[in-house]
């Protein structure tokens, strides 16, 4: 099998509503669609979407410069031979993981396309078809954020995770406190950062809320300041918008920065960076979540099927856009969640095939 062909599509994303963050609202993105074509006939599907170009340092039109630097090296290799992939990448462009990405897991959706098997059989097989996931709060109004909460809990959704930041401590504080109070037994609580607040106040917000079971994830922008005050916090820290490569991670793990993360197929390099990142945190005993910043069926599909081989007593649950998103690239097989939980897409690879229509022509052609 060899690469013949690779095409770039942009899909808009409009968002159901505004989702908001602690330093920025998201009301509409673009997501980049990578297609493998090879000599089969057989094509791969892969995807990144950059959370505007602010949140991380991708955007998207350096994924599309990334991929079309990277792309004519790319035609005639094996796209099945997936390690020499991958070092093929890095020998024509440095850095831009989030770009490379897309083009590993379109490998993969390749790869299991060509054996005839789910994307999780080859990553090392589920005991389920279902996967759980949990729901994102945006940042609102405390009460807003409480009723929320207790809505999604009749959904289904046993892990709930609050954004914070962006404003006043105290209205961060009295937001989780309401939350806690319509809290069910059994349903885990994350307050979420996104790096937008300081040292200073995710000490006082944890000493402040000492009392309550809760996870603190990425609270502050870099490692170096969750380095300094973590011996000061009365819980649990998930690095996130940090773990931009797998050494990283490992540094965390080794330095033990980290009591567990919030982890992003296409921020830490693909499918393949996310299998290691799995293994290690399987051998440290860290919980993790298999996510990404956003995106449509293709990057929503792979979450599912790598979070389906993750150990359950360390899974946290996949993350997916598609309650924010109004219309799915593939209507009949998407992942779509249910009382709280994913069912993985049955068909070969990652199960899903993007519909023309919704996708559109292509805006770049290789080879």
């Amino acid at each position: 099998m060899k690469i013949t062909a690779i095409h770039v599509y942009e899909a808009d994303l409009p968002v159901v509503g505004t989702y908001r963050m602690s330093m920025s609202a998201i009301t509409r993105l673009t997501s980049v669609l990578v297609e493998l074509v090879t000599d089969t006939g057989l094509v791969g599907w892969g995807e990144v979407c950059p959370l505007g170009s602010v949140y991380q340092p991708q955007h998207l039109l350096g994924a599309r410069a990334a991929v079309a630097e990277m792309a004519p090296k790319l035609i005639g290799l094996d796209p099945t031979q997936i390690v020499q992939l991958n070092r093929a990448m890095k020998a024509a462009l440095d850095g831009h993981n989030y770009a490379k990405a897309a083009i590993d897991t379109a490998a993969w959706d390749l790869a299991g396309k060509r054996y005839g098997r789910r994307l999780c059989d080859l990553l090392g097989g589920t005991r389920s078809d279902t996967v759980p996931t949990y729901y994102a709060i945006a940042v609102a109004a405390p009460e807003e954020q409480a009723r929320v909460a207790a809505e999604r809990q009749a959904e289904g959704f046993r892990r709930l995770q609050i954004k914070v930041g962006g404003r006043d401590i105290e209205e961060d504080i009295e937001a989780i406190r309401r939350i806690s109070e319509v809290l069910k037994p059994g349903t885990r609580l994350a307050a979420d950062g996104n790096r937008g607040l300081t040292g200073r106040d995710t000490v006082f917000l944890s000493q402040r809320l000492r009392d309550l079971a809760l996870i603190l994830e990425q609270p502050c922008a870099t490692l170096d300041e969750i380095a300094s005050i973590k011996p000061q916090l009365c819980h649990p820290v998930y690095l996130d918008e940090v773990t931009e490569d797998v050494n990283i991670v490992a540094r965390a793990i080794g330095d033990r920065l980290a009591d567990g993360f919030g982890m992003k197929i296409t921020r830490i390099g693909g499918i393949s960076a996310m299998l290691t990142v799995r293994d290690l945190c399987e051998a440290r005993g860290l919980p993790h979540t298999v996510d990404d910043n956003w995106g449509g069926d293709i990057i929503a599909a792979a979450c599912v099927h790598v979070g389906a081989t993750v150990a359950p007593r360390l899974f946290e649950g996949a993350w997916i856009a598609a309650p924010y998103i109004a219309e799915p690239y593939d209507a009949a097989h998407g992942p779509r969640i249910e009382n709280g939980r994913i069912r993985i897409p049955a068909g070969p690879g990652l199960g899903i095939t993007p519909s023309p229509a919704r996708i559109g022509a292509a805006v770049q052609s290789f080879g």
